[in-house]
């Protein structure tokens, strides 16, 4: 039987052999072909400064250090989203709270950030890093996270992760228009791909100075930054304590290859997108919203299920569905409802629109390379599934 994965990598004979150029090479680290990658996404995007790193989860990681993040901190984002994006904020030693969903795009709610804010300033409790979540590709809300950055004094860290070609209010997603820094994942099931990888970017030197030291040791060899004596050319110090989050030449190259086609696969993912929308219009399922907004770069499309409509339960209709080959899957399990989270005093009920759609999502497939005949055969299950 064939399986229909929900997402998958679009590796062509130009990736090959772009990788393999790479490979023939003097470098296959830290050389050339990361930096060519970092413009490349820079100037795609519209923001002046962009790092490479070796996983969204370490591009967020050194985001908030940059940040300041610290101890005495707090970090907020959404508990629909991977644990990365909270644990980020643990990594650095601060607290972490979440702020639940809007009910149609499964994104922050900036009405219920609006009150977090006002409650948590009468209680001395502002978070210092916001880390809004653009949820299967769809920007959040993000003029309005904007101003209320600018009213509460908090640095704003887009986490876009499955939205590298998308745009809000016709400005690209990681333009950095609204926020310190964006977060850009190249993990395989997402848009573009570099096996593993991540980036960061950023319009404000301080911040991108302060990640490029962050993502290797700490270490500099910028004269300007040095204390005391220059020993001489060979010459570095490290000046903060940093990490090995450093991507490969190899990876980079894979990715510069792939953003050739990003517009392409962009293209091809709303056309995904469309046909389910028109065929799956009459079954007892919610069908993605989209903000008039944004134009989601649709990294995961997502139904969730009329309940009172249908017989079967959540799990018997994935089952289902798994076992006629369909990969589908669960975007995301509730990051507070994880035993690490309610360790540190989260308990389910907390965040009730994140929890209801939780019980009720199901992630079906969408990527570039999906055949039409794949497609349909998704439909036709899920007809035969939901019926």
């Amino acid at each position: 039987m064939k399986y229909i994965p929900y997402g998958r990598q679009d590796i062509n004979q130009a990736d090959i052999e772009a990788v393999i150029q790479v490979l023939q090479s003097d470098w296959i680290t830290q050389g050339p072909a990361i930096e060519q990658f970092e413009r490349k996404i820079a100037e795609y995007c519209g923001a002046k400064y962009a790092v490479a790193v070796n996983s969204a989860t370490s591009a967020l990681h050194i985001a908030c250090m940059s940040a300041g993040l610290g101890p005495e901190d707090i970090l907020w984002t959404s508990p629909n989203t991977f644990v990365a994006s909270a644990n980020c904020g643990r990594y650095c030693g601060a607290a972490v709270d979440f702020v639940d969903i809007d009910f149609r795009t499964y994104n922050m709610s900036v009405e219920k950030l609006k009150e977090k804010l006002i409650n948590a300033k009468i209680e001395g409790k502002l978070p210092k890093v916001v880390v809004p979540v653009h949820f299967s590709g769809q920007s959040c809300e993000m003029d309005t996270i904007l101003m209320l950055a600018k009213e509460y004094g908090f640095t704003v860290i887009e986490d876009a992760s499955h939205a590298v070609g998308g745009s809000y209010k016709e400005q690209k997603v990681g333009s950095c228009v609204y926020s310190d820094m964006t977060v850009f994942s190249f993990h395989p099931v997402k848009i573009v791909t570099t096996a593993e990888g991540g980036m960061v970017l950023t319009n404000k030197r301080e911040l991108y100075e302060k990640l490029i030291r962050f993502r290797s040791h700490g270490i500099t060899r910028d004269p300007e930054l040095m204390i005391g004596e220059i020993h001489g050319p060979w010459y570095y110090q490290q000046i903060d304590l940093g990490f090995n989050y450093r991507m490969t030449d190899i990876q980079a190259a894979l990715g510069l290859s792939q953003m050739e086609r990003l517009d392409q696969f962009v293209t091809k993912r709303h056309a995904v997108a469309e046909k389910y929308n028109k065929e799956l219009q009459n079954l007892p399922v919610v069908l993605p919203w989209q903000h008039p907004n944004t134009y989601s770069a649709y990294h995961l499309y997502v139904i969730c299920l009329e309940e009172n409509k249908i017989v079967k339960t959540h799990k018997q209709i994935f089952e289902e569905l798994r076992e006629a080959g369909i990969g589908v899957n669960l975007h995301y399990i509730p990051v507070h409802t994880q035993p690490y989270y309610r360790q540190l005093g989260f308990e389910w009920g907390d965040f009730p629109v994140s929890e209801y759609y939780y019980s009720t999502a199901i992630s079906i497939p969408i990527y570039s390379a999906m055949t039409d005949a794949d497609q349909d055969y998704v439909i036709k299950t899920l007809k035969e599934v939901l019926a």
